[in-house]
């Protein structure tokens, strides 16, 4: 993995938010406050727009620009539990000398369980750590079992997609959806949903590399 990669995959990730905002907005309508999908794509540009800034930089230094643009730049929760993603990434030891995919998938673990502290949020709290965590749990155990990458990379979708619609039937506890109580179920959360799409098409630009 490259900061090129990164970038790559940033403006992949911006046409498939792009294409799918519509329904992401609805979703958040129905039981958020409506701003989650603005935040996403406004997060999403701030990154490939700091291309010019990055693109030569090492890793850990271009993580850690990521990091702030999106602190700094995305309101609601999404800044603050992205930022804390790409800054815990950027702090993983010697990535400056080579990423491979072991290490990357060490990477976006070590930074998922961050994001969980930070956001005080698990598995069954209807947010986007139900496709988050499931996902990093995935890819660190078929590490450990020496699969190969394109087959990590599917079953990440797969274990991507569970998740995501698992939020349909549970019950709220965090953020704005949590005040609907029993009303929120029956609802996919957005950020899970949002959370699905950016792991799908980055695994799928694997596949298809």
């Amino acid at each position: 993995m490259s900061v090129d990669f990164l970038i790559k995959r940033a403006k992949d990730i911006q046409l498939t938010i792009d294409s799918n905002a519509s329904e992401i907005e609805k979703l958040d309508q129905e039981i958020g406050d409506g701003d989650h999908i603005f935040n996403v794509q406004r997060g999403i540009k701030l990154v490939i727009d700091l291309e010019p800034k990055i693109k030569n930089l090492s890793m850990s230094k271009a993580l850690n620009q990521i990091a702030m643009k999106v602190l700094s730049g995305i309101g609601g929760s999404s800044g603050a539990l992205f930022g804390t993603l790409f800054i815990t990434m950027s702090k993983v030891s010697n990535i400056d000398e080579g990423v491979n995919y072991k290490k990357a998938i060490d990477m976006f673990a070590v930074g998922v369980e961050a994001v969980k502290q930070r956001g005080k949020a698990d598995i069954g709290e209807k947010t986007m750590m139900d496709v988050l965590i499931p996902v990093a749990n995935c890819l660190k155990h078929g590490v450990q079992k020496n699969k190969d990458l394109k087959s990590l990379m599917r079953e990440a979708i797969e274990t991507a997609e569970k998740g995501m619609l698992s939020t349909k039937n549970l019950l709220a506890t965090k953020g704005r959806a949590s005040f609907l109580g029993s009303r929120s179920k029956g609802h996919i959360d957005p950020g899970a949903r949002s959370s699905q799409l950016m792991i799908k098409t980055v695994c799928e630009s694997i596949l298809n590399t």
